[in-house]
């Protein structure tokens, strides 16, 4: 059973199973440039208080402090950049990895990541290795073998039809 309901301001609760969990809000995208600058020029220059132009431009007080401080630290309130701090891929030429799993694709993965170019992992290996499709199981040409009893019936029922027993046979 999944609902989702509201708790205090901003916060999500999922619930599942009778637990709620609560959801992370999403982070919201940083004041424009436009903006600080006008706020920041209303308090350095006009000489407005901080508290009056938080109440004209809608914007926290505190926010305005940090302005400040950034200004007075890196010379600029230019807001921090608002990405997430991903990993870096350590395979970026993905036709040289095809060509060496092809060649190197009977050893484990600790082997191939001592023979690849970079300080690599095991684990990032078979993570490449499944985004390119490589896999290790081999085809056979049937999978099932016959037990001797399917194989028995198979050679009566053969022996059987080359005498016309099946023929002669009405079924019901």
């Amino acid at each position: 059973m999944v609902g989702v309901h509201l708790i205090a301001q901003d916060r999500k609760v999922r619930t599942y199973n009778g637990k709620d969990i609560y959801i992370r809000p999403k982070r919201l995208a940083p004041y424009s440039y436009d903006l600080r600058q006008k706020v920041i020029n209303a308090i350095e220059l006009d000489g407005m208080p901080k508290t009056e132009a938080s109440q004209v431009f809608h914007v926290s007080r505190n926010t305005i402090n940090l302005w400040l401080q950034r200004k007075a630290q890196t010379g600029d309130f230019l807001p921090k950049p608002n990405h997430r701090p991903g990993n870096n891929h350590k395979i970026t030429d993905w036709h040289k990895f095809k060509a060496f799993a092809q060649e190197h694709g009977h050893k484990t993965s600790a082997q191939m990541a001592q023979l690849w170019d970079d300080d690599i992992s095991p684990r990032t290996i078979s993570r490449t290795l499944k985004k390119i499709g490589f896999t290790r199981k081999q085809l056979t040409a049937t999978k099932n073998v016959m037990s001797n009893s399917e194989r028995s019936l198979l050679l009566r029922l053969n022996i059987w039809s080359r005498k016309g027993w099946f023929t002669s046979m009405k079924l019901a």
